[in-house]
């Protein structure tokens, strides 16, 4: 289970002073709380009082999002030229993308949309919707959503 890796590996760093990967461990990990934080007080609400347990689905898309929270700053830190800051998340998402699943290539991301575009009948941008709910069901942690999304627009717009 992922959560036992991100758990051993965090003791491990610990024990060989990796301090950036430790720090950013740190924060994934405060993350997965969090998330069964809420999971467990949206229980309680329901009535339904019971030990909360992400799955591994849950947990990569916590690690997606922690990415991409690192992916928009990275960009703002380009644009003010804040050279050690690049460097520091760079090294995070690179600690952080050890926990996804193999991601897709551009090819297979674009195979996969037209086949979902052919069964839909999506012709136009107004379609859109429909073609990227079942192509990130079917990519769920192996592909940015992003990256997704201009595929899918360019393959509409052909």
């Amino acid at each position: 289970m992922l959560r036992q890796e991100i758990e051993k590996n965090f003791q491990e760093a610990v024990k060989e002073k990796k301090e950036r990967e430790v720090s950013t461990l740190r924060m994934l990990k405060a993350a997965i709380l969090e998330r069964e934080r809420k999971k467990r007080y949206k229980l309680i609400q329901e009535g339904k009082e019971k030990e909360v347990i992400l799955s591994d689905e849950e947990m990569i898309e916590i690690v997606m999002s922690e990415i991409k929270k690192r992916k928009e700053s990275l960009a703002l830190f380009r644009k003010g030229k804040r050279d050690d800051l690049i460097s520091q998340t760079e090294k995070e998402i690179e600690i952080l993308e050890r926990y996804l699943p193999e991601q897709a290539s551009p090819e297979e991301i674009r195979t996969l949309a037209r086949e979902i575009i052919r069964k839909t009948g999506a012709k136009e941008m107004k379609d859109m919707g429909q073609v990227m709910s079942q192509l990130m069901g079917r990519l769920k942690g192996k592909a940015e959503g992003k990256l997704v999304s201009e595929i899918v627009r360019e393959l509409l717009s052909e």
